[in-house]
């Protein structure tokens, strides 16, 4: 250096050193200043400083109350570089606030030994998504080879000796869960493990053993579990049948036949594992003849699931009608297969004139299921019987209209006392709630439901005296019966909720105009009215969805009843505003709306459906990822894809199969990295995304 720049340099050096002196002791005050801000300044300032004796600072500050002060601690901790710090920014890692969590994880990448590694890697299987991804990025950052791989795969080690080390040596309760978990991850290992658990002497870790053979998914354990039926116990019985149900074995087809037909409490179980089978020559008889032989609700499930497969032989059931004494086995038949059974009506319709009020009743059902118009004018010859047997029990105690209003003083929800000032205000205060209430309805277009006013009164009558006249309500409007339209209308309006209910449902099976009247019934306070009546709506294809779906803005609460029967008969496309706006409101009928959006092929929703996945607590996460799925939105994917770190299995199994139906090879290294996965489902649908995505790319080049 010349001696003029050596000069040069001197003075300036000599002339900065005071200042940045000072610098330094105002970064040290602001270290204690009340402002959290501030001190992750001067955290963050004297990091840049680069000065080894401030590492006792920054771990200090690691232990602020502020998580913006933690998390500038953790990066200046990371920063030095110092091996010694790495438990504290492990400790870090398990900060409650994410955002320290990922400054944290990113910090530790930066000393590359094996202790940070080690940290990242435990860590990995207990933090929640965003966490787990940073963790990733910091093992790519420490240079490690298949980063997401050997994270999940330590994970996968992790969760295995945990419930392999509880089974063995927890307590009942803890080896029930720990024999559960270990079927849930599909190894040999768990089902060799788990199969001599299935005659233990504690029969709640025997029934628990069982769910998990049925969740492994091998049907090698079909031969352990079936022996099992024969048991005393219902709930290893209970837990039996749910294991076939996954296993979905047909060897297992005669032996859920023979609990179905055993009439005891575990028979709904045994039928319902018969209709989640696929269907072969098989299945369809064991179902045609619990139709015939099971009691009535199994036969009616069994008939109505046969519908859409070609019906049942009706021979066996056209001979069980001819006999009286077999004659409920074959009504019943024809009631759960419905318009398949269209044949027999010839041989059903005498049974509407039966003495005995059972078989009369069943034949009612099985003509209402039919919904043939030829039947109308026997079942308007038996309308005419049940009114005219009801006229002396249902006569009025007082002809003229009842008031509709309190009299002065016999209004409840006025002061019992005038003169209690206590009372007056909460009057007032409960009035005030309900005027609210009821105006925000008004202003979002809400209607409320509200309790029914009885205008008349009757002698008590169980609704059970009335059900043979609703049932032939409902049977008039499954018939289309000549002047149904205004006859349903009037008892649309009766004091008795089992009349006004079946009213309303055979109006929602008379067409547009019927389904127009019967609407309004969806705004009654009985829930059970409620079900029944959105069911009927439901089924009766687009007019009757339609008014389901105009009705879902108005809806306040009870959204559910209406979704439930929109996703399992169907919606119409035009239903997908408001479904969206269901998803964007949250909560559980999220859920079904966004399910239901997935099914229509709802393209317009894909923006919805996406940023329904930014709110990391939504329920619906699961629907939403297979929803878009369906979608097929390639613009999807990114957002999908953050969703194989997520915590919980059934979510990254959503987001594999969402990125298989896309047919998108977009993070390829994420699902391989989850064909180690713990739990089979996620294996299994990493795996086939990897193929389909594979398949998809060699398509496109």
């Amino acid at each position: 250096m010349r001696p003029g720049v050596r000069s040069l340099f001197v003075v300036l050096t000599l002339g900065l050193a005071p200042a940045c002196q000072g610098n330094r002791d105002q970064l040290l005050a602001d270290l204690q200043s009340p402002r959290p801000e501030v001190r992750a300044q001067a955290v963050q300032s004297l990091a840049k400083q680069g000065n080894a004796d401030d590492l006792v600072l920054f771990t200090r500050s690691a232990k602020d109350m502020a998580s913006i002060v933690r998390g500038e601690a953790a990066e200046a901790l990371g920063g030095s570089q110092d091996p010694r710090v790495v438990d504290l920014l492990g400790e870090l890692l398990e900060d409650p606030d994410e955002s320290v969590q990922g400054r944290a994880a990113m910090a530790l990448s930066k000393i590359k030994n094996d202790k940070a590694k080690a940290y990242l890697t435990l860590q990995y299987s207990r933090r929640a998504r965003n966490t787990r991804q940073i963790i990733v990025q910091a093992l790519k950052s420490a240079n490690v080879p298949g980063a997401m791989a050997e994270a999940v795969a330590a994970e996968s080690k992790a969760i295995w000796e945990r419930n392999l080390l509880t089974l063995h040596e927890g307590s009942l309760p803890e080896r029930v869960g720990a024999a559960e978990e270990l079927g849930k991850s599909g190894r040999p290992e768990a089902i060799t493990r788990l199969l001599p658990l299935v005659r233990d002497s504690q029969v709640i870790l025997a029934a628990a053993a069982v769910r998990g053979l049925g969740d492994a998914g091998d049907r090698r354990a079909v031969a352990a579990i079936l022996p099992l039926l024969d048991e005393n116990f219902p709930q290893l019985r209970e837990a039996s049948l749910t294991a076939l149900s996954k296993l979905q074995d047909p060897s297992a087809v005669a032996r859920l036949q023979a609990v179905a037909l055993e009439k005891s409490a575990v028979s709904s179980l045994a039928s319902d594992a018969l209709i989640s089978m696929p269907r072969g020559p098989e299945t369809n008889a064991a179902l045609c003849t619990i139709s015939l032989e099971g009691t009535l609700a199994e036969s009616l499930a069994a008939g109505r699931a046969m519908r859409a497969h070609g019906g049942c032989p009706l021979e066996p059931i056209a001979e069980r009608l001819s006999r009286p004494a077999a004659l409920d086995s074959g009504l019943q038949a024809v009631a759960g297969l419905g318009a398949a059974a269209q044949p027999l009506l010839s041989r059903v319709l005498p049974w509407l004139a039966s003495a005995d009020p059972h078989q009369r009743r069943l034949a009612l059902e099985a003509v209402t299921a039919i919904g043939d118009a030829s039947a109308a004018p026997a079942v308007q010859k038996l309308y005419e019987q049940e009114t005219q047997a009801l006229v002396p029990l249902r006569q009025d105690w007082v002809p003229a209209p009842l008031p509709l209003t309190y009299a002065p003083g016999f209004d409840p929800s006025a002061p019992q006392d005038e003169k209690d000032s206590r009372n007056t205000k909460t009057s007032q205060l409960f009035d005030r709630v309900r005027n609210l209430n009821a105006q925000r309805a008004r202003e979002t277009g809400r209607v409320q439901v509200q309790a029914r006013v009885p205008s008349e009164l009757y002698d008590e009558v169980e609704p059970q005296r009335l059900e043979p006249l609703a049932a032939v309500l409902r049977a008039l409007g499954a018939v289309k019966a000549p002047g149904a339209l205004e006859l349903l209308k009037q008892y649309a309006g009766d004091s008795s909720v089992t009349l006004r209910s079946a009213a309303l449902v055979g109006l929602a099976r008379l067409g547009p105009e019927g389904v127009e009247v019967a609407k309004g019934g969806m705004f009654e306070a009985e829930r059970e009215l409620q079900k029944a009546l959105a069911q009927a709506l439901a089924e009766q294809g687009e007019a009757g969805q339609a008014a389901l779906v105009s009705l879902l803005p108005q809806f306040s609460s009870e959204k559910l009843v209406l979704l439930d029967a929109l996703n399992r008969f169907g919606a119409p496309a035009s239903a997908s505003p408001a479904l969206q706006e269901v998803v964007r409101g949250g909560g559980a009928e999220a859920v079904l709306a966004a399910s239901i959006l997935g099914k229509l092929q709802a393209k317009d929703a894909v923006e919805t459906l996406i940023k329904a996945l930014e709110d990391p607590a939504g329920v619906a996460r699961r629907e939403v990822l297979l929803a878009l799925g369906e979608l097929g939105d390639s613009r999807a994917a990114e957002g999908v894809a953050r969703d194989l770190y997520h915590d919980q299995p059934e979510i990254r199994a959503a987001a594999a199969t969402a990125l298989q139906r896309m047919g998108t090879s977009a993070q390829a290294e994420a699902l391989d990295a989850l064909k180690s996965d713990y739990y089979r489902r996620v294996r299994e649908a990493a795996s086939a995304a990897l193929a389909k995505g594979g398949t998809a790319g060699e398509g496109a080049r």
